[in-house]
């Protein structure tokens, strides 16, 4: 993990060393003009609040939530890979998150709160910082791709989100409260025979497999000090995750040889792999987590946590990346070129390696 950290510093360095160079030399030197693995920048989205983009198996159909009129919170839509065709697939109740779709494309999952109630469950006060609900009234669903037939897919008392599918169609992992703390499970695609796969007192959760199936990578809050154990279970009592520090974490599909690859002390989520196996994706607030001003950027980082690359310089928020199955392509949430103050929107580009 020290290899991490000074890889990060020296690339800092480099990055910062630069631009002072070109500046001098009168150059204008532009996050576009840093962003090297990203190319022909798409927005496909315009205002809003949307996030959390993932493509088909395919790569040809999009599914993401969104906030937009009339609903006062997220519910999930689909699209097509150029923006079009937008289409609402969740019940229009209650607030969504976390969607999927099946490798066949013939089914989606999502989690939503609409059987604990019709209305936006509330948004907790920031009386105890910057902190996350987990809804007890959250639930995981399967449908079909328009909405229909929609099948509860858990039934516990307690939060069941984050849910994605593993790439042969047969699993969903998903974070549950069901054990008394924030675990990684994986059941079946009928939501039958759930397994525990984690089992450390904190936040994990954010969870995808490897395109091979045989690896998950996460993110995690692993509270160590007595401080840091009381806050996150009178968090938790009061329904509460606090996402300030954050690490990733991979293990094999198994839950076994568990390794955690970031050790900077920020808020390190969103994580994917690349196709290639060798690399993850994920954002990060690791260059500007003293400076007050969020922003988190993308980066790239070997799968024994060397490595670490930044891709992108956006002064905002660019969060939720993924890869087509074929690593051709990216798609992430950006406020970036925002129409509005805290628009956020779908961006895809072609990826460069």
């Amino acid at each position: 993990m020290k290899r991490t950290l000074q890889l990060a510093f020296l690339f800092a360095l480099t990055v910062g060393a630069l631009y002072e160079r070109a500046s001098f030399l009168g150059a204008q030197v532009t996050p576009a003009a840093k962003e090297t693995h990203i190319r022909n920048i798409k927005p496909l989205t315009k205002g809003g609040e949307n996030a959390e983009a993932y493509f088909s198996f395919d790569g040809k159909q999009i599914i993401f939530q969104s906030t937009r009129e009339p609903y006062k919170c997220d519910q999930i839509f689909t699209m097509k890979l150029d923006g079009s065709d937008v289409k609402r697939v969740s019940t229009g109740s209650g607030r969504t998150t976390c969607a999927y779709f099946t490798p066949d494309g013939q089914r989606i999952i999502y989690a939503s709160t609409h059987l604990g109630s019709p209305d936006c469950p509330p948004v907790p006060s920031r009386a105890d910082g910057y902190v996350w609900p987990i809804y007890k009234t959250f639930d995981i669903f399967s449908a079909k791709p328009d909405g229909t037939d929609l099948k509860r897919l858990t039934n516990t008392n307690g939060y069941d989100a984050e849910g994605i599918i593993s790439p042969d169609g047969k699993k969903i992992l998903f974070t549950s409260a069901r054990s008394g703390d924030l675990e990684l499970y994986e059941m079946n695609i009928d939501g039958s025979n759930p397994k525990r796969l984690t089992n450390a007192l904190g936040y994990d959760g954010g969870a995808f497999y490897s395109q091979d199936g045989q690896w998950i990578v996460w993110r995690s809050n692993r509270p160590k000090t007595p401080e840091e154990i009381k806050q996150d279970r009178d968090l938790f009592a009061k329904d509460l995750v606090m996402p300030l520090h954050m690490e990733i974490m991979i293990m094999k599909a198994d839950g076994t040889q568990v390794k955690q690859l970031t050790s900077n002390g920020a808020a390190n989520f969103a994580p994917y792999f690349h196709p290639n196996g060798r690399q993850i994706i994920f954002a990060s607030d690791i260059n500007n987590k003293n400076k007050g001003i969020p922003n988190f950027d993308l980066f790239l980082i070997d799968r024994d946590g060397t490595g670490l690359q930044q891709v992108t310089f956006d002064i905002a928020f660019d969060a939720f990346p993924m890869f087509t199955n074929d690593g051709k392509k990216l798609i992430w949430a950006s406020n970036r070129n925002a129409a509005n103050e805290g628009d956020t929107n779908i961006f895809t580009a072609d990826w460069i390696d």
